[in-house]
């Protein structure tokens, strides 16, 4: 097998979409990482469409590429896309391991699998703080005038205790003796 691949994690993960509520690679994307033309990535799919169904692959709709593209900037303006891109998730990835045959595609494959992995493992050990948040946000929601309201009592109140503060420091006025100067 040839050397480890060295992509950085990071170049990976922003590489991974999420799209029909699926974390996805297009193929366009997968193509650079595997060095090969994304036509050539799905003739050889096409070849072998038998092992993606539609939960390993699907083609992106075309309100779904123009969302995608205006978020991640796919194509530079005046660029069009002659078909609208696969969508693979993590086990359409993993069945293009067995159809790409070179050692380099086999590497970065293991690479961008440990990638997913990893992401996974990362969501499930948030999980709890991610709950958390959503219960404060669903507790919260609704509520938005009667915070808006608790910060004016509260600026009323700041304002109230600097105007006492200024009033119990102004300069005094009247008849001082000498030691009181």
């Amino acid at each position: 097998m040839s050397k480890e691949v060295a992509i950085p994690e990071e170049v990976l993960m922003s590489k991974i979409h999420l799209i029909r509520g699926r974390k996805v690679m297009l193929d366009r994307e997968l193509a650079e990482l595997y060095g090969v033309t994304t036509g050539n990535l799905n003739k050889a799919v096409n070849r072998h469409i038998k092992r993606f169904p539609d939960d390993f692959m699907f083609q992106l709709t075309k309100k779904e590429y123009d969302a995608l593209r205006f978020q991640i900037g796919i194509l530079k303006r005046g660029q069009h896309a002659k078909y609208l891109p696969k969508a693979f998730t993590r086990e359409g990835i993993s069945m293009l391991s067995g159809i790409l045959n070179s050692d380099w595609a086999i590497t970065v494959n293991i690479q961008v699998m440990r990638t997913f992995w990893k992401m996974e493992d990362m969501l499930l050990t948030h999980k709890d703080l991610l709950l958390e948040l959503e219960e404060i946000r669903q507790s919260v929601k609704g509520h938005g005038d009667q915070i808006s309201l608790i910060f004016e009592y509260l600026k009323q109140f700041e304002q109230t205790k600097q105007e006492a503060l200024e009033y119990k420091n102004r300069p005094k006025i009247g008849f001082k003796r000498k030691e009181e100067e």
